[in-house]
């Protein structure tokens, strides 16, 4: 049966024998794992790793039938990243929500893949169905991709249509499918509160994002009613080291002074690694309370958002170390990660240090209600 979603939406439990079988034999993905891997052995002899690459692939997920038989494939891979990359993942508010109600989760976004990640991870782990994930089709740039990202529940927010007729029509089916995940399937759903990430630290909602919720609004609705029918649950991620910090950093300081930044060919798909198995220090993920209210509009509603955002926030050491040393009045770093972080501070090109020092100083900053610096 096919829908108006079929383009965008999750692959279903039918698709997923003959999805797999096309990324197992996927030979962009064989090289992309290789450079992960083994980048040696993957320019000098790929000829003898990428069957060995496919054939273990091939091994982990044999007699995969359904994305309930998928996702359970990944918890290995993804509990060993958090054992390598988080020194303590704590979760709070969980309790004040109920598992059998499907959720419209809004998070801050920091990471491409780690923030809905650990949002399953902890979902999972109390009980919850885990979330359908919204990505855009920027990131989705090699096929392999996109059909990893679709096993895994993600849908795609199509963001390189061209013509604003398009991306009208566009972003109207993308808000009936919002919809239709939280009241039709009870599915929850993932998505971040900004079109990419909030590479200075300070986490904002864009009100487009909430215009997008209610373009598929009947015309007989109140908008206050339309809204408060998603279930909306802000959901603040802190980290307390950033992974990618310093090429966040070079982006900031290029969009700043050289008129824009141009990534490189794949750069995000490096990102994506590098965000996944860098060093991220202690992470706090809290869930904050179904929002419900008299919105009048989409910067009412994005207002409300930001306020649980940013109360919710845990600001660590290397955020109050990072904004005294901003504000002229160092302190010691008082953990081990907030002196790694001064030590990489110190090491970087002057000219990269305050973007690198406001990306840890904003969350201070964003938890007193002040302005970005």
């Amino acid at each position: 049966m096919t829908t108006e979603f079929d383009d965008i939406r999750p692959f279903q439990d039918h698709e997923v024998p003959s999805v797999l079988k096309r990324v197992l034999a996927d030979k962009d993905m064989h090289r992309s794992l290789g450079a992960w891997v083994s980048p040696g052995l993957n320019r000098k002899a790929p000829w003898l790793l990428h069957p060995l690459i496919r054939a273990y692939l091939g091994w982990q997920f044999r007699g995969v039938r359904t994305v309930d038989g998928f996702q359970p494939r990944l918890r290995g891979y993804l509990k060993r990243i958090l054992d390598k990359s988080v020194q303590d993942l704590t979760v709070s508010g969980l309790d004040k929500l109920d598992p059998n109600t499907a959720y419209l989760f809004v998070s801050n976004h920091r990471d491409i893949v780690m923030d809905p990640a650990m949002v399953n991870w902890a979902l999972y782990h109390a009980g919850f169905q885990t979330v359908r994930i919204a990505i855009g089709d920027n990131l989705l740039s090699k096929p392999f991709v996109s059909d990893l990202m679709r096993l895994n529940k993600s849908f795609i927010v199509k963001r390189s249509v061209k013509g604003m007729k398009e991306r009208f029509k566009e972003a109207q089916k993308l808000s009936r499918y919002i919809h239709h995940c939280i009241t039709e399937d009870n599915a929850n759903v993932w998505i971040a509160q900004r079109e990419g990430r909030a590479k200075d630290g300070y986490d904002k909602t864009k009100p487009a994002v909430i215009g997008m919720f209610s373009l598929s609004k009947p015309k007989d609705r109140s908008f206050a009613s339309y809204i408060n029918e998603l279930r909306i649950v802000p959901v603040t991620i802190s980290y307390e080291v950033d992974p990618l910090e310093l090429s966040k950093a070079r982006e900031l300081y290029a969009q700043e002074h050289k008129g824009g930044y141009k990534k490189r060919a794949h750069e995000d798909v490096q990102s994506i690694a590098r965000g996944m198995t860098g060093w991220k220090g202690r992470v706090h993920l809290a869930f904050g309370e179904v929002l419900h209210g008299d919105f009048e509009k989409d910067d009412d509603v994005a207002a409300a958002i930001d306020e649980q955002v940013h109360q919710l926030y845990r600001v660590y050491e290397s955020n109050e170390w990072a904004y005294a040393e901003l504000m002229g009045e160092p302190i010691k770093p008082a953990t081990e990660n907030a002196e790694q972080l001064a030590k990489r501070v110190a090491a970087a090109r002057d000219e990269l240090k305050p973007y690198l020092l406001r990306q840890y100083a904003n969350a201070v900053r964003m938890k007193r209600g002040e302005d970005p610096l």
